[in-house]
């Protein structure tokens, strides 16, 4: 009987302990203090909004970044910057749209290069939520390149600067 009443809530107290055992990282982007800088460049993240963006690891970590392009070279070369952490180990990636500025699931964004706006850093990879915009913006600023996530590597990031 004691054994009974103990194990019947058992299965409830599990599937509600069950999200913080699979991660427990709250996935939703976070604003930066004005003491966060961007461990690439040094800059102070939260003077630039319009352009910030960050990098959230399942251990609680949130690394924040004054621009897509340090984001990018960041998560392209994890280990000189961050050696404790690897890619596998990231919960979720947020970039600023440039049309709405609010955040966006960074690799589900679209990212305009070679364009006249600049961010805080000079060049920059302009992202956006959909391909419409993306199209739009490079039309309009003189874009001359149009990629998903996946496809910036660190050449491209090079070319930049």
């Amino acid at each position: 009987m004691i054994r009974t009443l103990f194990l019947r809530p058992l299965p409830l107290l599990l599937l509600l302990l069950l999200p913080l055992g699979a991660g427990g990282a709250d996935l939703k982007p976070r604003h930066p203090t004005a003491t966060d800088k961007c461990p690439v460049c040094g800059m102070f993240v939260a003077k630039y909004p319009d352009f910030a963006g960050q990098i959230l690891f399942r251990d609680g970590t949130v690394v924040f970044f004054d621009g897509t392009k340090d984001l990018f070279k960041y998560y392209l070369n994890l280990a000189a910057y961050t050696p404790r952490h690897k890619q596998q180990e990231i919960a979720a990636i947020f970039v600023t749209s440039y049309y709405t500025l609010t955040p966006i699931d960074g690799q589900k964004g679209w990212y305009v290069t070679g364009s006249d706006v600049f961010g805080p850093m000079g060049r920059e990879l302009i992202p956006f939520a959909n391909e419409a915009e993306a199209r739009e913006f490079k039309a309009d600023h003189k874009g001359k390149g149009l990629l998903k996530f996946p496809q910036v590597n660190a050449g491209l990031l090079k070319g930049m600067e």
